[in-house]
Parts: structure tokens; C-alpha cells; sequence
């Protein structure tokens, strides 16, 4: 199947962003007062937008706040400071963006990430300019799971579902594209909150690298 438009998820789809969001919840928390986060507990609470994050952290380590927002802005002013400290891209990622791009298909990223924070991690790991649409979550009307962040994405770029496809790596990606009439391909190696058994993508990948063959492999019936 020839795609044109390519929908991605970013945090645990093209960047391994954990250690970094630890840091800056657990310095957060720490000026709270409240114990650190593990990596692990941290993993769980990633996918629904930076707000979210940090209620849950919030949620996790004590009693609720009055000052959430206090703590979301504190979290964020932290977080932004070193976003690309410990934040790597996964294996292949920018040689296989590239490769898309040279097949003439266009990328958007969909995420529920923060727009400030998304555009100024992607200059700093040098991925920006791979992408003709970045539609995040304070910036949408809707955010995954809900379809139409990645309809909004497809009508920016011009595209129609069935010549497209969604590439992430949680319940929320695949939620969001099944909605949308769009294929999607998972990661396996993202932040996955539910048993992988639950969902059923067109494929599983364990590598970035792999995505080209993978979306030369779909039929249109996918």
C-alpha cells in the first residue's frame, strides 16, 4: 500500500523521553517534598498530555493539591530547561524519516504533548524539518484517543484515510486511528499501558527501521 500521508505519535513511538520526564516530576516532587518516581511508575503515566503526567504523579506520591496547576507549570518550566538531556531518539529513526520523505510521502506528528515543548525537543534532536504538521495538545480541540486529532492532521495535510496510516506505540495511537479509518502500526517498544494482546494492529514492529517494509506490506483493505 502506498502511503502519501504518515500520522506519528512521538514520546515512545520516535523518542525515548522516560528518563528526562522522570527528572523533572521527581525535582518537582522533591521540592514538595514527596518521594521520587521510579522509571517504571513513570512509564505508566505517560500518553495523555503533560497535565495529566503530573496529576498523576501528584496522585502517586500523596494526598491531591490545590496547587495543580502551580505544580504543572513548575513541572513544565523544569522539564523544558533540559528536554534533550537524557531524551534520545529510538535506533533509525531520523535515516528512516528521511527515507519516507525522499519517497514523497509527508509526515505530521500527532501528539499529546505540550506544542512548546514538542517543536523545541524535535529542533534539538534535529527531526523539525521532517515534518509538514505538528498538532499537539494544547493546540487541538481533541487529543488522542480521540480521532479527530488525527482527521485535523489529515485535513492539514491534505490527505484521506484511506492513503494514510497511523505509526505509534499505546492504547491511545491505535484508539485514535481505528476511529479515523487509518491502519496503524505499534511499537513494541513504547509506553504501553494495556496487555498487547488487547490491541490488534495491522503489525507489531520492534524496530523503526523496519516501517518502510512494514507500510509497503498493508493492502488497502487494512
Amino acid at each position: 500500500m502506498k502511503c502519501s500521508a504518515l500520522l506519528f505519535d512521538l514520546d515512545g513511538t520516535l523518542v525515548d523521553s522516560l528518563l528526562d520526564l522522570r527528572s523533572g516530576l521527581n525535582q518537582m516532587l522533591s521540592e514538595m517534598g514527596r518521594r521520587e518516581l521510579s522509571p517504571e511508575e513513570v512509564r505508566l503515566m505517560i500518553g495523555d498530555g503533560s497535565r495529566a503526567l503530573v496529576g498523576r504523579a501528584l496522585s502517586a506520591t500523596g494526598s491531591p493539591t490545590d496547587a495543580e496547576d502551580a505544580s504543572y507549570q513548575r513541572f513544565m518550566q523544569i522539564y523544558q530547561a533540559g528536554l534533550s538531556h537524557l531524551t534520545r531518539l529510538y535506533p533509525g529513526v531520523e535515516e528512516t524519516l528521511r527515507t519516507l520523505r525522499d519517497e514523497g510521502a509527508r509526515l505530521a506528528i500527532c501528539t499529546n504533548k505540550p506544542q512548546a515543548a514538542t517543536v523545541a525537543l524535535l529542533q534539538q534532536l534535529g527531526i523539525a524539518g521532517y515534518f509538514d504538521a505538528i498538532l499537539c495538545g494544547d493546540v487541538v480541540p481533541f487529543r488522542k484517543p480521540d480521532p479527530r486529532h488525527l482527521l485535523l492532521a489529515l485535513e492539514q495535510l491534505r490527505a484521506a484515510p484511506k492513503e494514510s496510516a497511523m505509526i505509534g506505540d499505546n492504547e491511545n495511537d491505535y484508539a485514535a486511528a481505528r476511529g479515523a479509518g487509518l491502519p496503524v502500526i505499534l511499537m513494541r517498544y513504547g509506553y504501553l499501558r494495556v496487555p498487547p494482546e488487547t490491541l490488534t494492529p495491522q503489525m507489531w514492529l520492534d524496530r523503526f527501521s523496519d516501517l518502510p517494509q512494514a507500510l509497503g506490506s498493508l493492502t488497502p483493505r487494512d
